[in-house]
């Protein structure tokens, strides 16, 4: 049985009759309370389907202490956001997880340097249980504002902000960019390429310093030719014109690995113009392994990381330090699962790795 549109809606007391217990069982069922025996949770589970309950969330709150909702904090502007596949697939994983725990998501954007003082109130005015930020920047203000509102928070990307290395150290969920590098420019080495440039994300942010770092590990020296590396700020706009400032600045480059599959599709557009042959003189790696490297003209040699699930294990971890019981996924659904960086001595970061993609860029 369900209410009628327009008619009055269940109460708890209405499930209480119908469940044949007291009001006091219904409301611990509903908020998620021990204490009550399987038989009689399923029972009141059973009344709250046919009389269509749905507990008042305001109230529910004052009881719980709980908002059920998340924020997802984005340090960039929306358009920014929704022109980067990384940025949907991320959103896709984190919310899926955070659906399959029936806590639902806000999310939120800095276009200006103004909003963070919104940011700031909203998080500390407990409109939410806990915060989920990335693409963030080194002098970011947002980890100290989580911080001083004391909002259990969990970060994408490895922390390199002031005070980051401060116990309790942040949870973060981050791919083993250095190691992904790594693999890029070695497999251009095992090519036969000898003048290997670099394109790389914006230098505040610790993903386009570790993959820079790989760049040079692989290479064999702390100072490669300045020469070839330029900075493409992780767009594709960017990285056409990173492109033409390397082929301006190293003609006789024979490589590049763009530290993003978005940088390398403007770096294959400016190759194209300047007719360079991809990869007959010049070769080309991304990173990601989203769906520009699949569309890419050759289809893009790429490191993959598993963005989606970096999302998830991010909401996972968040779920976890919130309520152990919740991320343990008791129905089987979406919050199933184990998390990485849950070990004895409690939640810790979670470094996932990267694999490289051969196609016919190189």
């Amino acid at each position: 049985m369900v209410p009628e549109p327009n008619g009055p809606r269940p109460t708890l007391e209405a499930v209480a009759a119908l469940a044949g217990v007291s009001r006091a069982t219904v409301s611990r069922v509903v908020n998620g309370g021990a204490g009550v025996r399987d038989e009689v949770r399923e029972r009141v589970r059973e009344a709250v389907a046919e009389l269509g309950y749905v507990p008042n969330s305001a109230a529910r709150s004052l009881v719980t202490r709980r908002t059920g909702a998340v924020a997802v904090v984005i340090a960039e502007p929306e358009t920014r956001v929704f022109s980067d596949p990384f940025f949907g697939r991320q959103l896709r994983g984190i919310s899926r997880e955070l659906a399959g725990a029936d806590t639902q998501l806000l999310l939120m954007f800095v276009e200006h340097r103004t909003d963070y003082d919104r940011i700031g109130r909203y998080l500390s005015a407990g409109h939410v249980d806990g915060a989920l930020m990335f693409s963030l920047h080194r002098d970011d203000p947002l980890p100290a504002m989580a911080e001083r509102a004391g909002l259990p928070t969990v970060y994408g990307g490895r922390p390199d902000w002031a005070g980051a290395g401060r116990a309790p150290r942040p949870l973060y969920v981050d791919t083993d960019n250095r190691d992904g590098a790594r693999q890029a420019v070695r497999h251009l080495l095992g090519r036969g390429r000898r003048r290997i440039a670099v394109i790389t994300g914006p230098l505040d942010q610790t993903s386009a310093v570790d993959r820079l770092d790989g760049y040079r590990e692989a290479l064999g020296t702390p100072e490669p030719d300045p020469r070839l590396i330029a900075d493409g700020g992780f767009t594709a706009q960017g990285g056409e014109r990173a492109m033409a400032e390397l082929l301006d600045a190293a003609p006789d480059l024979d490589a590049v690995f763009a530290c993003s599959d978005l940088m390398a599709n403007g770096a294959l557009r400016t190759l194209r113009a300047r007719g360079r042959r991809v990869p007959d003189d010049v070769a080309v790696v991304g990173y990601d392994d989203l769906e520009p490297a699949t569309w890419a003209d050759p289809p893009l040699t790429t490191v993959r990381q598993d963005v989606e699930e970096m999302g998830r294990l991010m909401a996972r971890l968040l779920l976890r330090l919130l309520d152990p019981r919740k991320a343990e996924g008791a129905d089987g659904g979406a919050g199933a699962g184990q998390v990485p960086g849950d070990g004895p001595g409690g939640l810790a970061p979670v470094i996932t790795g990267a694999r490289l993609v051969v196609r016919e860029s190189t």
